[in-house]
C-alpha cells in the first residue's frame, strides 16, 4: 500500500467500515477498491424515490488522508454527473469535505467545514441530500446551476435540466446489470438496510486485532447517539414496515419549489 498508514487512521476506517457493514446507510453499498487498502473505498449510490435521480445507480469513490479524521477525504463521483455542485472530474464541491481553515473568501462559516467529529456516514447523507437541493450561490459547474435554477424558477416548467439527469440515469442501468445489481425504485425499496457479509474470518481477527471489546461498545453507543442527532438534523426520517423502524431519506419535493 503506497500510503504510510498510521494506526489511529486504520482504527478509525476499520471501524467506520464495520459499522456500516453491519448498519448501512439507506440508498448506499459500501466496499473497499481493493481488500487491502483502507484508504480508497468504492461507493454505490441509489437515486433516493420521487426525484429526478430516481432509479438511478452511481459509483463513487471515497479516498481517505493518511491523518483522518483530522483532515477531511474526497468524494468523487466515477458516473458522470450533471449537477451544480459537480465538477467535470466527478469531485463533489461540499462544505463538509473542505478543510478546516478560515477562509473568509469562501463564503464558508469554520463550522460548516470539515472536523474530526464527522464521518463517513454525514458524507452520504450530505451528499444526497445535496443532489436534489442543490447549492447555486458557489457553484462547481456555473452551466448545470444557471439551468437548474431555470428549472427550478419555472417550477418544472424549463425541462432541460430535468431531461439530462433523467437520460443520465437512464445511462446508469447498463452498469447495474453489468453489476448483478437490483436498483430500487420505490421508497420500501430504498429503505431496506443490506449487510455487506464479512468476507471470511479474517476480517473478524483484525477487527479483533484493532479494537478491544471495551472500546467497540462506547464507540457503537456514540455512533447511535450521534446517527439520531443527524436523522433529526439531516432530514432522515423514520419508517416502519412489518414492526422494523429504519431511518431513510425524506422525499423531497421536485417540482422546483425549494430554496438552495
Amino acid at each position: 500500500m503506497a500510503h504510510q498508514a498510521t494506526p489511529s487512521s486504520q482504527k478509525a476506517l476499520m471501524m467506520e467500515l464495520k459499522s456500516l457493514q453491519e448498519q448501512p446507510v439507506e440508498g448506499f453499498r459500501i466496499t473497499l477498491v481493493e481488500e487491502s487498502d483502507l484508504y480508497n473505498w468504492e461507493v454505490a449510490i441509489f437515486g433516493p424515490p420521487n426525484t429526478l435521480y430516481e432509479g438511478g445507480y452511481f459509483k463513487a469513490h471515497i479516498k481517505f488522508p493518511v491523518d483522518y479524521p483530522y483532515s477531511p477525504p474526497t468524494f468523487r463521483f466515477l458516473t458522470k454527473m450533471w449537477h451544480p455542485n459537480i465538477y467535470e472530474n466527478g469531485d463533489v464541491c461540499i462544505s463538509i469535505l473542505h478543510p478546516p481553515v478560515d477562509d473568509p473568501q469562501s463564503g464558508e462559516l469554520p463550522s460548516e467545514r470539515w472536523n474530526p467529529t464527522q464521518n463517513v456516514r454525514t458524507i452520504l447523507l450530505s451528499v444526497i441530500s445535496l443532489l436534489n437541493e442543490p447549492n447555486t450561490f458557489s457553484p462547481a459547474n456555473v452551466d448545470a446551476s444557471v439551468m437548474f435554477r431555470k428549472w427550478r424558477d419555472s417550477k418544472g416548467k424549463d425541462k432541460e435540466y430535468a431531461e439530462i439527469i433523467r437520460k443520465q440515469v437512464m445511462s446508469t442501468a447498463a452498469e447495474a446489470e453489468r453489476d448483478g445489481v437490483k436498483v430500487p425504485t420505490t421508497l420500501a425499496e430504498y429503505c431496506i438496510q443490506t449487510r455487506v457479509p464479512s468476507q471470511d474470518r479474517s476480517s473478524d481477527l483484525l477487527y479483533d486485532d484493532l479494537y478491544d471489546d471495551d472500546m467497540e461498545e462506547e464507540d457503537e453507543e456514540e455512533d447511535e447517539s450521534e446517527m439520531e442527532s443527524v436523522g433529526e438534523a439531516g432530514g432522515i426520517g423514520s419508517v416502519e414496515d412489518g414492526g422494523t423502524s429504519t431511518r431513510c431519506y425524506d422525499n423531497q419535493d421536485d417540482s422546483g419549489n425549494e430554496d438552495s
